[in-house]
Parts: structure tokens; C-alpha cells; sequence
């Protein structure tokens, strides 16, 4: 007969609490990596809220680690802040990406969003905010603001780090 008390053991105890990544083998890291992936993905499916910037940051990072060029993308999110869909609208080179406001409204509107979550990588490895950066975000805040739709945040990512609009007060 299974004992209740110690499967609920289990499940409150952290097993990977140990781990260092050089205990690792590159297939292992590949599985960590995948793995988190998968949990974060659950976290920032659609329908579910923003929990932090931190944890938003964090599935950014992750997400965007491996790209070799600068993507420019968007979490729309409804009244509740409630995912609706994550978007990488604009690909660049290794050093930028045009945005257009005008693209990032009609997916605002097509989404029915009304707030939203600015992202882009820095494929560089330095997520700190250029003066474009903060100018596009001026840009599209106030494109955003004619419909009705909110900025929260703009994140910078870099494999390493991750820059916050909101909590460095840019926005």
C-alpha cells in the first residue's frame, strides 16, 4: 500500500537542487535546457498571467538565447494582462532590426489586445538599451496609446541578462 504522506514528500522536495552545470554532459544541458523550455511555455501560455518581470525576463532570455540575428517581438496580452499571443513580428542582422509601428498596432487590434509586452534580443551579449531602443519605444507607446493600447514593458534580452523598460523607469 502506498504511503500518502511520503509521495507528497516527494513532490515538495527540489531534486535538481544540486545540480551544476558541470556535472553535466552537452546532452544533459540539452535536456535541462529543453526541459525548461517546455515549464516555462506552460507559464506563458496563452490565457495565463504574467507572473513577474523577472519569470518574463527569464522565458525571454531563454527563448531568445540561441538567435544569431536581432528579433523584435511582442506579447499581447488582454485587459487582465492575460496572454493572448506571443509574436517575433521583425528579423534582423546582427546589429538591428527595423520596426514599424504600424505592424505592431494592426496586430494589437487583430489580437484584441489591451496592453502589451515589448521584446528584442541583442545578439551582441550587452542587453543594455541603445538610444534606438528607447526612441522606438517612445514610438510605438504613442502609436499604441491612439487605440487604446498599453505599453508595459520592453525588455532587452542577451544570453546573459535581461534589461526592464519598466523597472529601469524608461518607460
Amino acid at each position: 500500500m502506498k504511503n500518502i504522506d511520503s509521495s507528497v514528500e516527494t513532490r515538495n522536495v527540489d531534486r535538481l537542487a544540486g545540480l551544476k552545470p558541470k556535472d553535466l554532459n552537452d546532452m544533459e544541458k540539452q535536456s535541462v535546457i529543453t526541459l525548461a523550455m517546455k515549464v516555462l511555455a506552460i507559464k506563458h501560455r496563452a490565457g495565463r498571467s504574467l507572473s513577474s518581470p523577472e519569470a518574463t525576463g527569464n522565458y525571454l532570455r531563454l527563448k531568445l538565447a540561441g538567435y544569431r540575428n536581432e528579433v523584435f517581438g511582442v506579447l499581447y496580452l488582454d485587459n487582465r494582462h492575460r496572454i493572448i499571443a506571443l509574436r517575433e513580428l521583425f528579423q534582423g542582422t546582427i546589429d538591428g532590426a527595423s520596426v514599424y509601428p504600424r505592424v505592431v498596432v494592426q496586430q494589437a487590434m487583430a489580437c484584441n489586445a489591451a496592453a502589451l509586452v515589448l521584446f528584442h534580443n541583442h545578439p551582441s551579449g550587452v542587453a543594455e538599451p541603445s538610444h534606438a531602443d528607447e526612441a522606438i519605444t517612445r514610438h510605438l507607446k504613442a502609436a499604441l496609446a491612439l487605440v487604446e493600447v498599453r505599453v508595459l514593458d520592453h525588455f532587452v534580452v542577451s544570453a546573459g541578462e535581461c534589461v526592464s523598460f519598466a523597472q529601469r523607469g524608461l518607460l
